[in-house]
C-alpha cells in the first residue's frame, strides 16, 4: 500500500521526486521524468513525446545552465547540456517549452509587479537616469567645432566636466578571490562614476536648453536682433544673476515664463500703490487721474526749474565771493586751485605762500641729497600755518611723508 504524503508514477509505480509532470486535463495522473521523456502514457491519453527528443537528464541540464549561466548565453548552455545540441536548439526548445508552452503560461503571470521602488526624480529632473542620455549633435560649423573641441559624432568634448573621472574605474577589476568588503568598495566607486556621468550630462542639457553654445560663439546677438524683445533693466539684470542657481532645477521657457510672471507682479504693485495715492488725494475716476499728473507733472517742473536756478546762481557768487581777498594780490594767478582754496582759509597772500612753499622744498631737496641746511622760514609763519602748509605739500607731492 502506497504510504501517504509520497507521490508515485503512475506508469512504473516509483516513487517521484518534486520534479515530475502532471496532466492538463487530469489532475491524478503523473509521471516520473523518464517514463515522461519514454513517451509512456496511460489510456485514453495520447503518448506524451518530448519536443525534439530531450531526455530527462537533457531537460535538468538545461535548467541548471539557465540557472547558472543566465538567460541569453546559449553557447555555454549548450556546451553545458551536451555536445549533440547546438545554441540554436537549446535556445528554441527553451523559448517553446518553458516560456511559450505550458510552463510559461503557468509560471510566468501575465503582468510582473514591479517590486522595486524607484527614488529618483522623473525624467527631465537634476537627478533622474534620463540625464545620462545623449542629445542630439549641435549644429555648428567645423571650425566652431575646433573652437570649442566638440566631437558631433559622440556629443563630447576634448574636455569634458571632472576630466578625470574615469580614474575611478579604469583600474578595476573583478577578481574570484575578492572578498565582500573589496566588492562593496569597488561598487562604490563604479557609482561615484555614474554619478559623476550624470552630473556632466546635466550640464550639457543645461547648456543645450539656455543656448549656452551659441551665445559663446556669438549668434545669440543675431537671434535678438531678428526678434526683439523687451529692454530689460539693469535692476533685473542683478535678479537674473540673483536667480541663476534655479536655472538647473528650471528648463529655460519655465524660467523665463517665471522671470516675466516676476516682471507683471512688479508692475501690477506699482499700479497698485499709483491707485491708492490718487484715492488718498481725493481721485475716484481716472478721467480726474489725468489732470492731477499734469499738473502734478507742472509743479514738479516749476520746483525743478527753480532749484537749478537757484544752485547756478549760488555758485555764481561763490566763485565770485571765494577768491575776492587774495585774487588782485600778486602772485595769485600762480597758484592752482587747490593753492588759492589753501591761501583763502588761511588767510594768505599768494607771495608768503610761494616763498614758504619755496624754501620749504628746497630744504627738503638738500636733505635727501645729504646736504645740512637751516630753514630760514620768515617770521610772520607760526607752527599752525607751517603744519597746514607742510601737510598740503605732502598730500600734494611735491615732498615725502618722512621729511614732513
Amino acid at each position: 500500500m502506497a504510504e501517504l504524503g509520497k507521490k508515485y508514477c503512475v506508469y512504473c509505480l516509483a516513487e517521484v521526486s518534486p520534479l515530475r509532470f502532471r496532466c492538463t486535463e487530469c489532475a491524478d495522473i503523473e509521471l516520473c521524468p523518464d517514463c515522461f521523456s519514454a513517451g509512456a502514457a496511460l489510456r485514453p491519453h495520447r503518448p506524451a513525446e518530448a519536443e525534439g527528443g530531450w531526455s530527462s537528464r537533457e531537460e535538468q541540464l538545461l535548467l541548471d545552465a539557465i540557472e547558472q549561466f543566465g538567460f541569453g548565453n546559449w553557447e555555454d548552455m549548450a556546451a553545458h547540456v551536451g555536445a549533440s545540441r547546438t545554441p540554436q536548439e537549446v535556445m528554441e526548445h527553451y523559448v517553446s517549452m518553458y516560456i511559450h508552452g505550458n510552463l510559461g503560461k503557468a509560471c510566468i503571470p501575465d503582468t510582473i509587479p514591479n517590486r522595486v521602488t524607484d527614488h529618483t526624480c522623473p525624467s527631465g529632473g537634476p537627478l533622474s537616469p534620463s540625464l545620462t542620455t545623449p542629445l542630439p549633435p549641435l549644429d555648428i560649423s567645423v571650425a566652431e567645432q575646433q573652437q570649442l573641441g566638440y566631437m558631433p559624432l559622440r556629443d563630447d568634448y576634448e574636455i569634458e566636466y571632472d576630466q578625470d573621472a574615469e580614474t575611478l574605474i579604469s583600474g578595476l577589476s573583478v577578481n574570484y578571490d575578492d572578498d565582500d568588503v573589496e566588492i562593496e568598495l569597488k561598487r562604490a566607486h563604479v557609482d561615484m562614476y555614474v554619478r559623476k556621468l550624470k552630473e556632466r550630462q546635466r550640464r550639457k542639457n543645461i547648456a543645450r536648453d539656455y543656448n549656452l553654445v551659441p551665445a559663446f560663439l556669438g549668434k545669440d546677438k543675431k537671434d535678438k536682433e531678428k526678434a526683439p524683445k523687451r529692454k530689460i533693466t539693469k535692476e533685473e539684470k542683478e535678479l537674473r544673476l540673483k536667480l541663476r542657481p534655479l536655472y538647473q532645477f528650471m528648463s529655460c521657457k519655465e524660467f523665463e515664463d517665471f522671470f516675466e510672471n516676476m516682471h507683471k507682479e512688479r508692475i501690477l504693485r506699482a499700479k497698485i500703490r499709483e491707485l491708492q495715492r490718487y484715492r488718498r488725494n481725493g481721485i475716484t475716476k481716472m478721467e480726474e487721474s489725468a489732470e492731477y499728473e499734469a499738473a502734478r507733472h507742472k509743479r514738479e517742473k516749476r520746483k525743478e526749474n527753480k532749484n537749478i536756478a537757484s544752485s547756478k546762481r549760488g555758485k555764481e557768487e561763490g566763485k565770485e565771493g571765494e577768491f575776492a581777498a587774495i585774487e588782485n594780490l600778486p602772485g595769485f594767478e600762480l597758484l592752482s586751485d587747490r593753492e588759492k582754496v589753501l591761501c583763502s582759509s588761511l588767510n594768505l597772500s599768494p607771495a608768503r605762500y610761494l616763498t614758504v612753499k619755496t624754501i620749504i622744498i628746497k630744504d627738503h631737496l638738500q636733505k635727501r641729497q645729504g646736504i645740512p641746511s637751516k630753514s630760514r622760514l620768515p617770521s610772520y609763519l607760526d607752527k599752525v600755518l607751517k603744519k597746514r602748509i607742510l601737510n598740503f605739500l605732502t598730500e600734494s607731492g611735491w615732498i615725502s611723508r618722512d621729511a614732513s
